[in-house]
């Protein structure tokens, strides 16, 4: 038995870590342990401290590393930078706390408990401050990575790496000689030269390789050379990789909707091979012997372990009371703070390298420091993960007991037709309803291709059949439940009605009629005739770039607009929209109706940023100044409505005419015709409710006015 462990192959190995990374969750979802804990434990069990089954070879520290990078990475990936800023302060608090209390608490303890030098003491304080966020895949794995909690616990992590490791580059600096004014002086401009590089030349090169590149492995491979390029020339600039990944992932938010497919293969590839990878790796350091044969590493393990739980707690605990959180949202902030593993682990490394006696080879890290800061790594991360699960599974108890569902009642009739027919367009017309759909219901797509009767063939089927793939493609590859329907119909806009009753359809999403001579127009006779024949919803959309990359959104609002029935039907469309773009969104309208869509996207979408231009003139006037202003990379979106409506206007035949002659081709277009007649199904509670103030004499003699015009 001897002779055949460890395990050298690489096949067996990488097929025991599967083994693992498959079993342990099972194992101890049943003990009610979350699954990161499994995780480490096995490396604890089958590493060279434990059964010797595995090495800690090369494969872990390489995989252990993209880990780790991964959950940096994620972290800013899904991070909600519109809650971020207005939460900035309390990040900056949390993180101050959480960043001094632990390294003066870990200064004092190696100093006065333990009887280290002052070195030793500051590393370890380093250390102490320092902490990563193994933990986050469970508050993903709840649904809560945009919570202010959450949101301001990464900004902490951040501040705590951040001071910890320019702190680290200190000590560093004085035992191996440097540290004068020319290193920081360079330091310093390095840092700015790297910050500055990352948010103005990173942008455009992402932008520039998505609208040329769709093809979903090319993005995936640029997403990961990007992270690591990030990674890279931080390590360069003298900051840690860890720092650069979470820049990385900064950046790519505003490029990445969180319900693309894109984004479901990252989580994917991350959560199912190199995270675990990580948290296996970081078992496998842990070597528990010295507990059972060393007194003296006895006690400094314990005083390292306890100390560094209680100043976590300790600063978690103060800035939950002063920011004003629940208990359940301190477990969050404490849970998330606690774990220490890549920061602590890299402070080791750099401690054992730095020699404090030439004659003795004594390093700043005393062997008993280093089992107690291994040993501290693995309960961190248990008590990180317990702690998280508990706040996490309470977080989401209360949000589904006392939420104000409000738009997103279960009520709510929202069930999204997508209309297909060109190849070329599928994927952007698809991606812009996966966006538009509320993830709450989680209902699904129907996306259907009619064919008409006099023109079926065999080739027409192939067509249906292939146009409605690669939808069903896009929706499966985002997770999102899709149905396609393949229709023959005599008449397509009949088929198309029918199909909406049939599904009972809340909106159908069409892209652009093209003509027979490939000219674009937006109201052929397709259009036309679905706007005289359906009084639900209707978007024409027609993209010249990929929908993610879609810098502004600029909308002309007609006045009056908020007494149609479908009014906050397609402010709410919009607002998820730009929410998952990560652009501003612009609106062009009357002072009455832009107080309403004010009020309702500060109660229900608070992370949109939204603008409001105030306009007193016809919506054809507006939407041709618009048009003059707007830029390639903008949305144009003109909510009009059908005859006889009471937002529309004589002229409003018009709008077709500038939009094409001046817009189309140039920028990105969309035109939505609100929900008509009928009650609105759609229902809405408002803590103080959203009402149209008016004066019934003024509509009364507006009505006579208008009645007068049309006769």
């Amino acid at each position: 038995m001897n002779n055949t462990l460890p395990i050298h192959d690489p096949t067996l190995v990488f097929f025991v870590v599967l083994l693992i990374i498959l079993l342990a969750p099972m194992v101890f979802g049943k003990l009610r342990i979350p699954h990161i804990v499994g995780m480490i434990l096995a490396g604890v069990l089958i590493g060279e401290h434990g059964l010797h089954l595995l090495e800690r070879d090369a494969s872990f520290q390489l995989f252990g590393q993209v880990g780790i990078f991964y959950i940096m990475f994620l972290a800013g990936l899904e991070m909600d930078l519109e809650g971020f800023k207005h939460n900035v302060s309390k990040g900056l608090i949390f993180g101050s706390l959480t960043t001094l209390i632990p390294f003066a608490c870990g200064f004092l303890a190696g100093r006065y408990l333990l009887d280290y030098s002052v070195g030793t003491s500051l590393l370890l304080a380093c250390i102490f401050a320092s902490h990563t966020i193994v933990a986050y895949p469970i508050v993903a794995r709840y649904g809560l990575t945009r919570h202010p909690a959450v949101t301001i616990s990464i900004a902490g992590t951040m501040c705590a790496l951040l001071f910890s490791l320019i702190f680290l580059a200190v000590i560093s600096s004085t035992y191996r000689g440097g540290g004068d004014v020319w290193f920081w002086a360079l330091f310093t401009l390095k840092c700015v030269a790297y910050f500055v590089g990352m948010f103005l030349i990173f942008p455009p090169i992402i932008r520039m390789v998505f609208k040329r590149y769709t093809e979903r492995v090319v993005q995936y491979i640029f997403v990961l050379a990007m992270m690591f390029f990030a990674a890279v020339m931080a390590e360069l600039c003298g900051i840690e990789g860890l720092l650069g990944a979470f820049i990385a992932g900064l950046i790519f938010n505003r490029f990445i909707p969180h319900s693309s497919s894109l984004m479901n293969r990252i989580e994917f590839v991350g959560n199912a091979l190199f995270i675990p990878y990580f948290l296996v790796g970081v078992g496998m350091m842990v070597n528990l012997g010295p507990l059972f044969s060393q007194m003296g590493t006895v006690g400094v393990v314990l005083i390292i372990v306890v100390v560094s739980t209680l100043s976590k707690l300790l600063a978690s605990s103060i800035a939950r009371k002063l920011l004003g959180f629940n208990h359940a949202q301190g477990l969050i902030m404490f849970g998330l703070s606690e774990a220490h593993a890549a920061g602590a682990i890299a402070m080791v490394m750099v401690g054992t390298s730095l020699v404090t006696g030439e004659s003795t080879g004594e390093t700043l890290m005393p062997s008993a420091v280093l089992d107690g800061v291994v040993v501290m790594i693995l309960i961190s991360c248990i008590i990180s993960s317990i702690v998280t699960d508990q706040g996490a599974r309470r977080m989401k108890l209360q949000q589904d007991g006392n939420q104000d569902l409000g738009a997103d009642k279960p009520t709510d009739d929202e069930k999204i037709l997508v209309m297909l027919k060109d190849t070329s367009r599928i994927r952007n017309i698809t991606q812009t309803a996966i966006m538009m759909r509320n993830p709450r219901l989680n209902r699904g797509l129907i996306c259907l291709n009619v064919v008409s009767d006099s023109d079926f063939t065999e080739q027409s089927a192939r067509h249906s059949r292939e146009v409605l793939s690669q939808a069903e493609e896009i929706c499966v590859a985002a997770d999102i439940p899709v149905q396609t329907q393949s229709r023959l119909a005599v008449n397509i806009v009949n088929g198309v009605v029918h199909s909406m009753r049939e599904n009972d359809a809340s909106e159908i999403l069409i892209g652009l009629h093209e003509k027979v001579n490939g000219d674009m127009s937006l109201y052929g006779h397709f259009a036309q005739e679905l706007i005289k024949n359906m009084n639900r919803q209707l978007i024409i959309v027609d993209y010249t770039m990929p929908v993610n990359t879609i810098r502004k959104v600029v909308v002309a609002v007609p006045e009056r607009a908020e007494y149609e029935v479908g009014f906050y039907r397609w402010v709410k469309r919009l607002a998820r929209l730009t929410a998952e773009i990560g652009c501003r969104i612009e609106f062009h309208t009357a002072e009455a109706t832009g107080k309403l869509i004010h009020r309702y996207l500060n109660t229900y979408h608070k992370n949109v940023r939204a603008e409001f231009k105030l306009s007193d003139s016809a919506l054809p006037q507006e939407v041709e100044r618009i048009a003059a202003d707007i830029n390639p990379d903008h949305l144009l979106v003109v909510v009009t409505a059908r005859p006889g409506g009471i937002s529309y206007q004589k002229g409003y035949n018009r709008i077709a005419d500038i939009v094409q002659e001046r817009v189309l081709r140039r920028c990105n277009v969309m035109m939505i015709f609100p929900d008509q007649y009928g009650e609105n199904n759609e229902s809405y509670t408002f803590t103080e409710p959203l009402k149209v103030q008016y004066d019934e004499s003024k509509v009364t003699a507006w009505l006579s006015k208008w009645i007068s015009k049309v006769g």
